[in-house]
């Protein structure tokens, strides 16, 4: 019925009202934390980039995973920063890499809290692209699938409940799909990063990790932003390949292919709310620009909202205490 039968503002009148009727429910529960750890250092190492976030040791990587816990986030996204970095990346895929050994030690600690090893290479390649490379210099798809799958039987192999492959080389499920299998872990998820655009976001993270490219840049393999059609065939591609969870990178500017991978994968779907993402809403309201609580709770429903199951967030700690205070 029309105005004045029809009056929307009655239902948000009240907050116990606005509580009744809304949509769109944001809980910690919905939250994924990553943690940047570094080998061989002591204590923690501030990210300029990324106030509030920090390189950790893996003793701090430990306790920081059970604060998180303690908040009801149920996990926690490990990236690696090696001691020393290779051609080919190999501490990737080290048994006692820095990754395979915060692993062991966050489950010891933590047996409860879901641990997600990020599958990539750019964290241990010394020349920082995300596989090995060619003569001429371009990332070698195909070659850099077996370190990919040993990568990632490394990881389930010390203890990850999720090995996440990031580095967007074609094929790249299906070979971790089939190296888990062989080794006897069929039980490990993949959640892919099957639409990780090749975005202007990941600045601050590429300072955290110090995984920028030593030339050129990754727009040969990760994906063209103006591309939507795209995102979803290789999506289904992942799924087709064995994804278990599929995720779009970043997340704010891509609600629009959230929206449509969920509606067209019809499975688990996580976003990445990345580094420029939060180092955005952290200068402005250092510069008093916003309030800080409000605009970040607002940027997490709004990927709820789109379509996300998960969603991968530095805020997730802030995020959780504001939550548990409404």
């Amino acid at each position: 019925m029309p105005f004045p039968q029809t009056r929307l503002r009655r239902l948000r009148t009240t907050h116990a009202l606005r509580g009744l009727v809304r949509e769109t429910r944001l809980t910690p529960a919905d939250f994924v934390y990553p943690m940047f750890v570094a080998h061989g250092i002591e204590g923690r190492e501030p990210i300029a980039a990324m106030p509030g976030v920090d390189r950790l040791s893996i003793a701090h990587a430990v306790t920081e995973a059970g604060e998180a816990l303690a908040l009801g986030i149920p996990a926690v996204l490990l990236f690696g920063i090696p001691l020393s970095k290779d051609e080919d990346g190999s501490e990737a895929w080290d048994d006692e890499g820095v990754v395979q050994l915060t692993t062991r030690a966050i489950k010891q600690a933590h047996p409860e809290l879901l641990v997600i090893a990020d599958l990539c290479l750019c964290e241990y390649t010394s020349h920082g692209h995300c596989g090995v490379l060619r003569p001429d210099g371009i990332v070698d798809n195909d070659a850099t699938l077996e370190r990919l799958a040993r990568t990632a039987v490394s990881q389930a192999r010390a203890g990850a409940d999720v090995v996440a492959p990031s580095d967007m080389m074609d094929g790249r499920v299906g070979a971790i799909r089939a190296a888990l299998d062989d080794d006897g872990l069929v039980e490990t998820p993949i959640l892919a990063y099957s639409a990780k655009f090749a975005s202007a976001f990941y600045g601050p993270f590429r300072e955290a990790a110090g995984s920028a490219p030593a030339f050129g840049d990754r727009r040969s393999y990760q994906m063209d932003p103006a591309n939507g059609d795209e995102a979803v065939r290789e999506t289904l591609l992942d799924v087709q390949e064995g994804a278990d969870i599929v995720m779009v990178k970043p997340a704010l500017p891509y609600l629009d292919v959230i929206r449509r991978v969920k509606q067209e994968a019809a499975m688990p779907v996580a976003a990445y709310n990345v580094s420029g993402e939060y180092a955005m809403v952290k200068a402005a309201a250092a510069a008093g620009y916003l309030d800080e609580r409000a605009a970040v709770l607002e940027a997490l429903t709004s990927i709820r909202r789109a379509g996300a199951d998960i969603v991968i967030t530095y805020h997730a700690k802030d995020a959780a205490r504001w939550l548990q205070e409404t």
